[in-house]
């Protein structure tokens, strides 16, 4: 029973491998599948996957054999990171965008990067919000790269931006967020705006930044207070959100002053000859007419800007493709995502707030004492820190803690841990709230100065900035008791400071004696890396603290 059986079974794989070579031999092939492994980052790949089922069916040799692709998604980030680190496993790769490439071609290491032989699609990087706000929102602002800075800038508190709040995508994991943040300093640079402009509009997107487009699309539906939310993404990403049937669509608004565009570059990274023949192959099917018919199904253009019916006028669409920027310097978009980075360190901050008895005169037609204006200008200025920020304040005069000139009032510390059951941050409101000038007190500035900086060096941080804060009447120091001369505080911070390990003074003086202390306040922060600053009022210090961020770019060292 068994031989007859076996015979079956011989007989079946015969016919099977004869039906094999027939088949192969009619489409040209002769030996085994020659397989071609595209990588592409997840937007892409289902619109590829269904590009090379097509593909493989034709049948397409490539020295006898036929060429078999298989599409992988993975995002563009982890992609050059895996390249970078020799261990990207594609013999193509399709990334989302030119920017990341470009960047990665320019790096210097020991690997290189072939220059890209195309463009898979194209898709404009827009500014989007919900369909339900879309109409208020037109009658407000109006979309262009110019006034989402506007609107997102930190230090203009009353600007547009009272009314609008703005996410990001990261721009150190996402492309889209890459070439808005280009496009963004692009049109700031072109239209005047200061950096000052540009630092406080990038540090208040970095606040409210989703990793992906789809979390981002998402949350556009979610009012803070009376804030409509704006975003931005690729327009594919707006007709992926939408094309689920979302209970939430959002519609693209397009930038008047023109905007970059996620170009799918096809980078062939495949090193034997026969490899690199299917590569060429598998391109020339993804400019094909059915291949772009795929393309423009899934809610892209066609290299050349051409949508097709997903990207429909009554959708919300554009079926011109909106005005292109120039393509930016590989050079400068490093440039702007070193920005990015630095900005968005963490930040460890230690106050030292005036108490000494000057602080309780009163400022001449301001209605408030130094020390009320003091305390307001430091609330105003640490509200400006993310949650995540360390924080925290030592008050300074003379004598305030047995023979120390200054005293704890909330150790530093993440501003959103709790701290004997109450938030950090809470604390910190509630102590300056109710802080009190010493009337009999003098300006114990060297002393406690030199004890904060001895503090903060001990304990510093290197993945945060570090900083001291002085926040005085600007009359520099004033203690008849005091050990420490200002000729010995210059000479313990010249010596004191490390460039790899940099604790930043940053001096901010209100009141009509600081410009009396100017010199040596300027003398202390030079010394130190930082800066010192004289509010004439107290919304000067919104743009002070941007000053101060600003630094970053050139931290460690900017004396």
């Amino acid at each position: 029973m068994l031989v007859p059986l076996a015979g079956a079974v011989a007989l079946a794989v015969l016919l099977g491998v004869a039906a094999f070579v027939i088949f192969n031999r009619e489409r040209g092939c002769t030996g085994d599948p020659l397989a071609l492994r595209v990588v592409a980052t997840p937007d892409i790949s289902p619109a590829l996957n269904k590009i090379a089922g097509s593909f493989n069916k034709t049948g397409k040799a490539v020295d006898g054999h036929c060429v078999t692709v298989t599409v992988a998604k993975e995002s563009a980030a982890k992609s050059a990171n895996s390249f970078a680190n020799g261990k990207l496993d594609a013999d193509m790769w399709i990334a989302d965008s030119s920017l990341v490439v470009g960047m990665l071609r320019e790096a210097e290491s020991g690997v290189t990067l072939p220059a890209p032989t195309g463009s898979a699609a194209t898709s404009p990087i827009v500014l989007v919000a919900a369909k339900s706000a879309a109409a208020s929102l037109a009658k407000s602002l109006k979309p262009s790269w110019q006034n989402l800075i506007s609107v997102a800038n930190v230090a203009n508190a009353d600007g547009p931006g009272k009314n609008i709040r703005v996410l990001a995508l990261d721009p150190a994991k996402n492309s889209a967020g890459l070439g808005a943040l280009v496009a963004a300093a692009g049109a700031a640079k072109e239209a005047g705006l200061g950096d000052e402009q540009l630092v406080g509009a990038l540090k208040k997107l970095s606040e409210q930044i989703a990793t992906d487009p789809s979390a981002l699309l998402a949350s556009l539906t979610v009012k803070s207070g009376s804030k409509v939310p704006i975003g931005v993404a690729s327009e594919q990403s707006v007709w992926a959100h939408n094309a689920k049937k979302s209970a939430s669509p959002v519609v693209p608004l397009y930038p008047e002053d023109g905007t970059l565009s996620l170009d799918y570059p096809i980078v062939v990274t495949a090193k034997d000859a026969a490899t690199q023949k299917a590569a060429a192959a598998f391109t020339q099917q993804l400019a094909t007419d059915p291949a772009k018919t795929t393309l423009r199904e899934y809610g892209f253009r066609t290299p050349d800007g051409v949508g097709g019916g997903a990207l429909a006028k009554d959708k919300g669409f554009e079926q011109a493709a909106p005005q292109a920027l120039p393509s930016p310097d590989t050079r400068n978009v490093a440039s702007m995502r070193q920005t990015w980075s630095r900005l968005n360190l963490g930040t460890r901050l230690l106050a030292l707030l005036d108490v000494s008895g000057t602080m309780a005169l009163p400022v001449p037609g301001a209605g408030m004492t130094r020390m009320q204006a003091i305390t307001k200008i430091a609330g105003e200025g640490l509200s400006l820190f993310p949650a995540d920020s360390e924080i925290g304040v030592w008050s300074f005069s003379t004598l305030l803690d047995g023979e120390k000139d200054y005293k704890e009032l909330v150790s530093v510390g993440p501003l959103s841990e709790m701290v004997n059951g109450v938030p950090r941050k809470q604390i910190l409101g509630q102590q300056l709230a109710t802080v009190q000038a010493k009337a009999t007190g003098d300006t114990g500035l060297n002393d406690t100065l030199m004890a904060a900086y001895k503090e903060m060096k001990a304990s510093y941080e290197r993945d945060k900035i570090n900083t001291i804060l002085i926040l005085t009447d600007g009359a520099g120091n004033d203690d008849p008791t005091g050990k420490v001369t200002n000729a010995q505080m210059l000479e313990f911070l010249k010596k004191e400071y490390d460039a790899k390990r940099p604790v930043n003074l940053l001096i901010i003086a209100f009141g009509p004696d600081a410009p009396k202390g100017r010199k040596q306040m300027d003398a202390l922060a030079e010394a130190s890396g930082g800066e010192a600053y004289i509010a004439e009022n107290i919304l000067d210090v919104r743009k002070f603290f941007v000053q101060g961020m600003k630094r970053r770019l050139c931290a460690p060292d900017c004396r």
